[in-house]
């Protein structure tokens, strides 16, 4: 396969998975920056844009998350809870809310209708909406303060659901790629942590345990070096939990494996860690660890201080732009 990396530069690469898995991982990643959604990061939904709309592009939107779901690439994580319905009960039994008008000033409107106390206070503050609700649909006779409520919830549902009713149904189209969509549906719980934005569970913890350590017979030399260095590694799995959180073991994971999260069918093959043994011919022994994201291998190198390893460890994270770039 191919494709260009951070810098635009065209990459070719056997895909034994890593390729496929990096090639994923910035896909998702670019949708939510796309003109296709809007509204707050995580929790976003889709946004009205024509050139998308010409071009198809909500449809391959659809089918670029339907794609890395079954194929092992991160789940979307960043559709909004209202989204997420449409797509599981259909658009007209969403509840948007305020939250999710993207449009600051259009939200900072509603606001005031919906924080009228007095029915004098509700015609003053319609009235700069009068051109917005007639375009949309909602402009009414209002004869009583409880009418806001209504007329807040059409606002919504117009602005958030059916304003984008065309990019929504080339989207829902693109998630049937592969069954997906209908998956969703039948078992809407399983998919709404990998669709809707959760909380990371990406831990030191759960981030060793995911490697399968090779290390070489017990009692010798080599054994003896590699059980240091991966007394490093522990420590600084979570030195980066403690310092940075989930963002550094996220970068840790894509350095070994291309994927920052843990893809919602697993690794295969699973990732393992192996030690960068001066060869009997070479000069110098690797201070710096080595991925080979195929095949999901971390390489570690061998060193006899942990300050030297940290460092070692973070110049290569901090200097690997896009994939192939070690």
């Amino acid at each position: 396969m191919e494709f260009s990396d951070d810098m635009g530069v065209p990459e070719e690469a056997v895909d034994l998975g890593g390729p496929r898995r990096e090639f994923l991982r910035l896909l998702i990643e670019a949708l939510p920056l796309s003109p296709m959604f809007e509204g707050e990061e995580g929790k976003m939904n889709l946004a009205l844009d024509s050139a998308a709309m010409r071009e198809d592009r909500y449809f391959i939107a659809g089918r670029a998350i339907a794609v890395s779901l079954v194929h092992g690439g991160p789940p979307a994580g960043f559709l909004s809870p209202t989204l997420f319905s449409c797509l599981v009960d259909g658009p007209d039994l969403a509840k948007p809310v305020l939250e999710e008008v993207a449009d600051s000033d259009l939200r900072e409107k509603i606001k005031r209708v919906k924080e009228c106390k007095s029915f004098e206070d509700l015609i003053v503050a319609t009235e700069p909406l009068q051109d917005y609700l007639a375009n949309a649909g909602c402009l009414r006779p209002l004869r009583r303060l409880e009418d806001k409520d209504l007329l807040i919830h059409d606002i919504l549902m117009f602005q958030v659901i059916h304003r984008v009713r065309g990019p929504f149904e080339r989207f829902q189209d693109g998630l049937r790629t592969l069954e997906v969509l209908d998956k969703i549906q039948a078992h809407p719980e399983s998919f709404r942590t990998l669709l809707c934005w959760s909380p990371s569970v990406l831990t030191a913890d759960l981030l060793d345990s995911l490697f399968t350590i090779r290390l070489s017979p017990a009692g010798s030399n080599k054994r003896h070096a590699e059980a240091v260095v991966i007394s490093f590694w522990r420590d600084y799995l979570t030195d980066a939990e403690d310092q940075d959180g989930t963002q550094k073991l996220g970068t840790i994971l894509a350095f070994a494996t291309g994927a920052n999260t843990v893809p919602p069918i697993g690794f295969s093959p699973q990732p393992s860690i192996e030690f960068l043994h001066q060869e009997p011919d070479a000069q110098t022994m690797s201070k710096l660890p080595i991925a080979n994201t195929c095949i999901n291998c971390l390489k570690l190198p061998l060193h006899t201080s942990y300050k030297d390893f940290q460092e070692n460890m973070d110049f290569a994270l901090g200097n690997t732009h896009g994939f192939g770039i070690a």
